[in-house]
């Protein structure tokens, strides 16, 4: 039965590698509860399996997705908060794309006149006070321009409304802000954007089915208790939005949980002791764990989604801007996107 543009289909069958660098994991037998010290467990180290029944319905035709944008093919991109890990990431994952990076970027007033050098590339980063003359001196030079935003929350909407009034689309990876404000000033400037606060495609994928099993089996874990792990650099102070996401599911599911429970790991000794974070991955990385037993206690499960670095973020994004320029290019009639139509376009590299 189709359900927002995706469909089930025939059984695919999703197997847990056991892996001492991408799993939360046990040398021993015995279950233990989340949080306690020691590592946390799954029973046992045998290799699971499960039947999956859901696969995305793509909206055209194998034929005309690969009419989608040739890499690099007068492409250019302006990285805001090129500084940044994230910023730099995009960058290295644009280049090797073949797409054009344009050599400016806007950053903080402290920011101001430094020049980052990534990928042998120099670029030179404005402050605040003159960003809409070099912004529009830049749109004008590279018509095909699309800007990419990795920087703070409290300047999601200024960007945004920056971006409307000059006319240029941009991807917006940035968390924070007033989500609600940053659609309308996309709708009345009326560019083209795509809007997502993870860029991740197969954790965005991994969110998708989530939202399709809440959906048609509503009630499925009811009486279950879930118990929630997710672990990030120590500079991430709230609660991942993917971690809420997936809990809202399960409430969904019948599972009775509030936000406040979930366990934040943010201390590096804690995360490469206990969590099982690679030590060079400490300072990023996003790792969590969601298990659920029954009532009666016989029966639980566990979903994991682990991820060491930032390739998998720039990646996402790098498709975003190429999906953005094939739907400017097309004049659509659609204007602001989310990873879930990137997803569905099914032309990803």
């Amino acid at each position: 039965m189709a359900a927002n543009g995706l469909m089930t289909a025939s059984n695919v069958f999703l197997h847990r590698p056991v892996h001492p660098q991408f799993s939360f994991s046990s040398r021993t037998s015995q279950m233990a509860p989340l949080g306690v010290k020691g590592r946390v467990n799954f029973i046992g180290n045998v290799n699971r399996c499960f039947p999956v029944v859901l696969s995305m319905a793509k909206s055209e035709t194998f034929e005309e997705a690969g009419k989608s944008v040739a890499p690099g093919n007068g492409i250019s991109i302006m990285v805001n908060g090129c500084s940044g890990k994230m910023g730099k990431a995009v960058i290295k994952a644009a280049d090797s794309a073949g797409v054009k990076i344009v050599p400016t970027s806007f950053g903080s007033a402290e920011e101001a006149g430094q020049r980052v050098e990534v990928c042998g590339k120099e670029i030179l980063v404005h402050g605040p006070t003159e960003r809409e003359k070099v912004l529009s001196s830049v749109f004008e030079k590279y018509p095909e321009l699309i800007v990419v935003d990795y920087t703070i929350p409290s300047a999601v909407n200024d960007n945004a409304e920056l971006y409307g009034k000059v006319g240029v689309p941009f991807v917006m990876g940035t968390t924070g802000g007033d989500r609600t404000r940053l659609y309308k000033t996309v709708e009345e400037s009326k560019i083209y954007a795509v809007i997502s606060p993870q860029m991740g495609k197969q954790v965005v994928a991994f969110l998708a089915a989530m939202e399709i099993m809440s959906e048609q089996f509503p009630g499925a874990f009811a009486g279950y208790s879930l118990e929630v792990m997710e672990s990030h650099q120590a500079s991430k102070l709230d609660a991942s939005g993917t971690a809420k996401a997936v809990i809202s599911c399960f409430q969904k599911l019948g599972v009775s949980y509030d936000m406040d429970q979930i366990q934040l790991i943010r201390d590096p000794k804690q995360q490469i002791e206990v969590v099982g974070v690679p030590e060079e991955h400490v300072l990023g990385h996003a790792f969590h764990l969601y298990h659920l037993t029954s009532p009666d206690k016989t029966v639980s499960f566990e979903f994991q989604h682990n991820v060491c670095g930032r390739s998998i973020y720039a990646e996402g994004t790098v498709d975003a801007v190429l999906f953005l320029a094939k739907k400017i290019r097309s004049k659509a009639e659609k204007r602001i996107y989310n990873m879930i139509d990137v997803l569905r376009e099914g032309n990803m590299r």
